[in-house]
């Protein structure tokens, strides 16, 4: 009797279909293009400068789907790691380095061509991979969040130790390299300016003559 009454109420309950979007999902939606807008900003301007502010846009975006998602434990650590720490660093990287603030027609090396393929290439297997995983599985966006704190940390400290830690050192590699180039660049200026003759009647001849 129990399992004929859970079959009844089964059937009728309101199945969720696509046609039927909710205000969460539209909202979705609506803040998916606008990301997804800024990342192709990020990747094709030619401003470095800017490229960074887009990414913190994009980054951003991300942190608002994983709100939208329940999942406010990775939507905060989203903001305050990559929007916080990854774009800071780059943000240093581009000023130990003096990058050019306007545009940088020398960042461009020509590749566009590959880089659409590999980019194309990888965004569909991706987008193949999310499908085929979650084709069946619905969120119910209404009820207990499901990103907690507990099952996220146990997850990432457990089974994503590693690259957890190789990205840490990648990120410390890219801070160290910046510098190095900063202090090479320095070395070969001030090489530059001991070679370079004095010109008659300049300050530095003038010290030399005292």
């Amino acid at each position: 009797m129990s399992l004929a009454s859970a079959t009844a109420a089964a059937a009728a309950a309101p199945t969720h279909g696509f046609l039927s979007p909710t205000g969460v999902e539209v909202a979705f939606l609506l803040v998916g293009l606008v990301t997804f807008g800024a990342a192709l900003v990020t990747v094709t301007t030619r401003q470095l400068v800017h490229a960074a502010l887009w990414l913190v846009a994009t980054l951003g975006g991300l942190a608002i789907e994983y709100l939208l998602l329940t999942a406010e434990f990775i939507a905060w650590v989203q903001v305050l790691i990559y929007v916080g720490s990854v774009v800071v660093l780059l943000l240093f990287g581009l000023m130990l380095t003096k990058a050019p603030i306007g545009r940088s027609p020398d960042a461009d090396s020509g590749n566009r061509w590959a880089a659409l393929t590999v980019a194309v290439a990888a965004a569909a297997a991706l987008v193949w991979v999310v499908v085929d995983a979650f084709r069946t599985t619905w969120m119910d966006l209404g009820g207990a969040a499901s990103g907690s704190t507990k099952v996220t940390g146990a997850s990432l400290f457990q089974n994503w130790v590693l690259p957890f830690e190789a990205l840490s050192v990648l990120l410390l590699a890219a801070l160290v390299g910046a510098i190095v180039l900063s202090r090479k660049a320095k070395a070969d200026a001030a090489a530059t300016t001991a070679s370079a003759p004095a010109v008659p009647g300049s300050r530095s001849e003038k010290e030399g003559v005292r």
